[in-house]
């Protein structure tokens, strides 16, 4: 936890590259070196063809807002100071079986709730924004064009 922020396994094995590269302010998604399906959450093998073996390709960080939700109380204590926050999930622009969860904000190190959760719109436009949290981590953010 940094700053009240609950953070994820960076070094988990299956995931340290994706949150390498969003600490280089990347987003990249594993792409199969056998057969070629995207896939995300990264994870150790292929769904479709089994293979261990794969890339990580660049993504545009363009996507289209899926759906979302406003958390209510009791929420995590880490983010009851920024309630009423938004929870979206995107469609990436390359590949919209690719979803992230992330948050809607006004900038990459903007506050959860900045942004009125009332203004969101199912379909709008979003683009990724890496907030450094630490040295080691940035987080995907989403931010309207």
């Amino acid at each position: 936890m940094i700053d009240g922020m609950l953070l994820p396994g960076a070094d988990h094995p299956a995931a340290a590259a994706f949150w390498h590269w969003c600490a280089r302010g990347e987003l990249r998604i594993q792409v199969c070196a056998s057969c070629g399906t995207r896939r995300f959450p990264p994870r150790p093998m292929c769904p479709t063809c089994r293979s261990f073996d794969h890339v990580g390709e660049p993504l545009s960080g363009r996507g289209t807002v899926w759906s979302f939700v406003v958390p209510h109380p009791p929420l995590l204590a880490a983010y009851n100071e920024q309630s009423p926050y938004n929870v979206i999930v995107v469609t990436a622009e390359e590949e919209p079986a690719i979803r992230f969860v992330g948050n809607l904000v006004t900038s990459a190190d903007g506050r959860l709730d900045g942004v009125d959760p009332t203004t969101i719109r199912i379909g709008e436009s979003v683009t990724v924004a890496f907030d450094r949290v630490s040295d080691a981590i940035a987080l995907p953010r989403w931010t309207r064009p």
